[in-house]
């Protein structure tokens, strides 16, 4: 059995929850997260990542995300998004994960600086380096291959981001102002591309995480990238926690064999209680 490609994954799983302009905006900013954000420095959120086929249901690997301290750019603080994730050693043997992503948002806009990822997925490896212009809002983009070096400038606009820095971007989102089971398209960067999917926002539902418990949930929808994993043809399904933090808590797809699920297993110093949104039976 060959493991679940890390790299399409996280790029689903941070891509979902962007919004198009918006009178100015890239989407419409909660008012309560406007300079509050729905994340801090510190925030640490781990995941397990399951697979299942067949009589097959086994977990493979982890992924982490980490939110450090960024210093500081004309004046302006930045945070610094660390990504990683991995195979369990048992796993190495059939298909070794070894997956890094890194950026540098502004805090205050969370708009992008830099990005890097650096991707080891069995014989299989390739490094991003960008950098944004703040002005032009192009990207100045390095990709590293086996084959060699291209270097090259993506027509970036406003709501161009990195995989990074659109989840804590997208995670400030007023989701009431979306429109239920309505496409919203997302655009995103990788490589020399820039990808253009979807989500979709279904609606609330009570959730049960495997090994921390049941949730109030906002449910979505998003098209995947059609690649090694994804025929394109398939939906991810995602489930994020209903309330101010926005955390993802599970997701699900299919993909070319079987299927794979990401949960929430940890997190430290999220900015408000995850534990307000846990759906607890009450005695009778």
């Amino acid at each position: 059995m060959r493991t679940v490609s890390v790299r399409y994954i996280v790029a689903v799983v941070l891509s979902l929850l962007l919004w198009q302009p918006l009178s100015g905006q890239c989407f419409p900013i909660h008012p309560d997260l406007a300079v509050d954000h729905a994340f801090r420095q510190g925030e640490r959120l781990t995941y397990i990542i399951h697979y299942k086929w067949l009589g097959i249901r086994t977990d493979v690997g982890t992924a982490e995300v980490v939110l450090q301290d960024g210093g500081m750019r004309d004046g302006r603080r930045l945070l610094h998004p660390v990504a990683s994730g991995s195979t369990y050693k048992f796993w190495d043997a059939f298909f070794k994960v070894r997956d890094l992503y890194e950026s540098m948002f502004y805090e205050d806009s969370v708009r992008p600086v830099y990005f890097h990822r650096d991707i080891h997925e069995g014989k299989y490896t390739i490094q991003n380096f960008y950098d944004w212009d703040d002005s032009t809002h192009a990207i100045s983009a390095r990709v590293i291959r086996k084959g060699g070096a291209v270097d090259t400038v993506l027509p970036g606009h406003e709501c161009t981001f990195d995989l990074l820095t659109l989840f804590y971007n997208a995670r400030n989102m007023d989701l009431e102002a979306l429109e239920q089971g309505v496409n919203q398209p997302v655009s995103f960067a990788i490589d020399e591309e820039i990808f253009d999917i979807y989500f979709r926002y279904i609606g609330r539902e009570e959730k049960k995480i495997p090994g921390i418990g049941k949730f109030r949930t906002l449910k979505f929808a998003a098209k995947v990238v059609a690649g090694e994993v994804f025929t394109g043809e398939q939906e991810m399904y995602i489930w994020v926690s209903d309330d101010m933090n926005r955390v993802p808590l599970l997701f699900e797809s299919p993909i070319l064999v079987g299927s794979v699920y990401g949960r929430l297993s940890g997190w430290e110093h999220l900015r408000y209680p995850l534990e307000e949104c846990k759906v607890v039976k009450h005695k009778k």
